[in-house]
């Protein structure tokens, strides 16, 4: 007797842990959810400015808690400053925070860039780390930051990014179901979304999350992407006396 396993669960042997099951129309329903974004979106990238994989980390560690267009205006002056890893490393966190002195918690990303590009220099011949298990042993990078590097400075999908837009956006377009956890959210939009569009989607869910269903104004009712997929996006009320 054969037993039955969960495609999902199977999908690839360098997914770690096991993804959820979503019925066919659930993922009937996200192919025609990723057509729409693809429709609206095709141009949506990543919006962290980089020439290189040590940058893009870079940049996205200094992205914690803070807009990519601040980070984008800190990075130019920092990036020529220090144009290697080796020169990071070279330096001190105190040498590195005049450079990030402008964005939140700019003395801890300090120290966090210095120990990444020092342990890239040591333990990696000063080469970024393209697996998920490496670039989680540097400091101050998490699952985002690893699937942000992965995904656009190496084209590897092994996990979703999930930031505040993507979360706002997952429960908002009947993605998931409310209150679940990061980690939850995204390993149901890894079981739901072809694993080659991960990274693209991520910059399309965020686009739409900063231009269209934004936090504060949920006014994007007539938004085709909201008018056919979502929900808490109304129109504004207006009162009558």
């Amino acid at each position: 007797m054969t037993t039955r396993q969960n495609p999902a669960r199977n999908a690839a042997a360098d997914i770690p842990f096991p993804l959820p099951q979503v019925q066919s129309n659930e993922k009937r329903r996200a192919r025609r959810l990723l057509a729409a974004l693809e429709q609206h979106y095709p141009d949506a990238a990543c919006a962290l400015t980089y020439t290189s994989p040590h940058e893009l980390l870079i940049a996205t560690i200094l992205s914690a808690q803070c807009t990519d267009v601040a980070v984008n205006k800190a990075t130019p002056a920092l990036f020529e400053r220090f144009p290697h890893p080796t020169d990071y490393a070279a330096s001190s966190p105190p040498q590195i925070e005049p450079y990030v002195h402008s964005l939140g918690f700019f003395r801890n990303k300090s120290k966090a860039i210095h120990s990444a590009m020092t342990n890239i220099v040591e333990r990696f011949e000063g080469r970024v780390p393209r697996t998920m298990d490496e670039l989680l042993s540097l400091q101050g990078v998490a699952r985002k930051t690893a699937n942000v590097v992965l995904g656009n400075a190496f084209a590897v999908n092994v996990g979703f990014v999930v930031d505040t837009h993507i979360q706002r956006l997952s429960r908002r377009l009947c993605l998931i179901d409310d209150g679940q956890s990061v980690q939850m959210i995204e390993r149901k939009l890894m079981a739901l979304f072809p694993r080659t569009r991960w990274t693209a989607l991520s910059h399309m869910l965020i686009h739409h999350g900063r231009n269209a269903c934004s936090a504060r104004a949920k006014h994007c009712a007539d938004h085709p992407i909201c008018k056919g997929f979502g929900r808490c996006c109304e129109r504004p009320r207006t009162h009558q006396s």
